[in-house]
């Protein structure tokens, strides 16, 4: 990781505060870590979604996509394959 570090200022409710004291408090850690605990679980789980969710609509704006109705022949093609297949064992 990186010690390239700035400083934020955010507002929160007392309550928001005073449960980051209690949880710094019984992990015998600062209030900063756990901040900066919770923020990296959120950028690893929604946060990550989200990002993804950006690349892929980046993705479409290219041009970068697969059209629906090919997709859909391709599926119907695999699965009227299978069917030819398996027709004789279902009888």
């Amino acid at each position: 990781m990186s010690d390239d570090k700035t400083q934020i200022s955010i507002r929160i409710q007392r309550s928001m505060l005073s449960e980051l004291d209690r949880i710094a408090e019984a992990l015998d850690r600062d209030r900063t870590w756990v901040i900066l605990n919770a923020l990296r679980s959120y950028l690893d789980d929604e946060g990550a979604d989200v990002l993804s969710e950006l690349e892929a609509v980046g993705s479409l704006d290219r041009g970068e996509g697969v059209d629906f109705d090919e997709v859909l022949r391709e599926a119907e093609t695999i699965i009227a394959a299978s069917d030819r297949k398996y027709a004789g064992r279902r009888a």
